[in-house]
């Protein structure tokens, strides 16, 4: 079963974060220029990633809105088919906040139903913009995405006991954990253009703060070319005698039309399955991200059911003729509405008949 760990030649995934005018797509092909190879980009910027024509050898396809996941992945298979050995994508934030990408996806299906629930929207969005990660990361290429970054703040208490926005630094424009999805995310500096390594598994760029050149690139081929060859991945085998199947890791997070199930030490659970606490550890977990507002929800839920608890009184509190219960409310960030249709159908999808 155990064997000697080796490091197997792979397919590099990097990102490269910063403000407009840092210099990623300026970076993103010397970087390319230096892993060798054919490269191609997936240019989102209006053209703009053929001003570089004159420092390297490239090929573009201009991508234009709708920046759905679906037109990403397009556009990242055929580059694979056609033989690249390195991709570049600017900017993968399109995907998220640009014209047609999930953000507006989100707000359009939730526009589309009565209640305006963003809830049911992000059930249906969020495998797409799963598979648009999964096609990044499984395709036969060496892949540089390009991120513009944004201030990041984070609510903490402060000496009176009031939560406040703190300002932590740059986050990118893209769903929250994104960044760990990479091999390498270099943070790029908009006055100096210095490169720091935010998230490194190679170890090649520790304490270093320079400007990303081609002999950046040369020096991370050089790090693939040091790993043995990978094999071939044969097909799933069945052990029929332990009755178990060899298989590949298992997802974090399961999302189907009626349920989302989240990776536990007792196997998959549903989020209305799981303790306060547990989902309070959960929300902020970035392997987690997926399943964030379905958790933020069903919080939500337990919030207003906890409040009602304490709120009612026992039967021989009440008087007699104010026995009947009163119509039940649902708050959403803090907002009490009326049920409509669409809530009932959700909240009974995910938490059973509450009447």
């Amino acid at each position: 079963m155990f064997k000697k760990a080796e490091r197997k030649k792979a397919y590099l995934k990097m990102a490269l974060c910063g403000v407009s005018g840092s210099g990623k797509t300026y970076s993103a092909i010397l970087l390319a220029k230096g892993l060798g190879g054919r490269v191609a980009m997936i240019d989102t910027e209006n053209g703009s990633g053929e001003m570089y024509a004159d420092i390297a050898d490239y090929d573009v396809a201009v991508l234009a809105p709708p920046f759905s996941p679906a037109a990403y992945i397009n556009a990242i298979k055929e580059a694979e088919r056609e033989g690249y050995n390195v991709l570049i994508i600017d900017s993968l934030s399109h995907a998220w906040s640009g014209q047609g990408g999930v953000l507006e996806m989100v707000d359009k299906q939730a526009a589309t139903s009565r209640s305006n629930n963003s809830y049911t929207a992000w059930r249906n969005v969020t495998p797409e913009h799963n598979r648009l990660v999964d096609t990044i990361l499984q395709c036969k290429m060496h892949v540089i995405v390009c991120m513009r970054s944004k201030t990041a703040y984070e609510l903490q208490e402060n000496e009176r006991g009031k939560k406040v926005p703190v300002k932590v630094g740059l986050a990118p424009i893209q769903r929250d954990g994104m960044e760990y999805e990479f091999t390498i995310v270099f943070d790029i500096d908009r006055e100096r253009h210095y490169a720091i390594a935010s998230k490194d598994r190679t170890g090649l760029f520790e304490g270093k703060i320079e400007p990303i050149t081609p002999e950046t690139g040369e020096l991370i081929r050089q790090w693939i070319d040091g790993g043995v060859e990978a094999p071939l991945q044969p097909a799933p085998k069945a052990d029929m005698q332990m009755g178990y199947t060899h298989q590949i890791p298992q997802p974090r997070v399961l999302i189907g039309e009626d349920y989302c199930k989240v990776l536990t030490n007792n196997g998959y659970k549903d989020v209305t399955e799981l303790e306060v606490e547990q989902l309070q550890q959960l929300v902020n977990l970035k392997s987690y991200a997926d399943a964030k507002p379905f958790i933020q929800a069903v919080l939500a839920h337990k919030a207003m059911q906890e409040k009602q608890q304490v709120n009612t009184p026992t039967a021989s509190e009440k008087p007699a003729e104010a026995q009947k219960p009163a119509p039940a409310a649902v708050e959403f960030n803090g907002e009490a509405n009326a049920l409509s249709e669409d809530d009932k159908a959700v909240l009974e999808a995910f938490f059973g008949n509450s009447q």
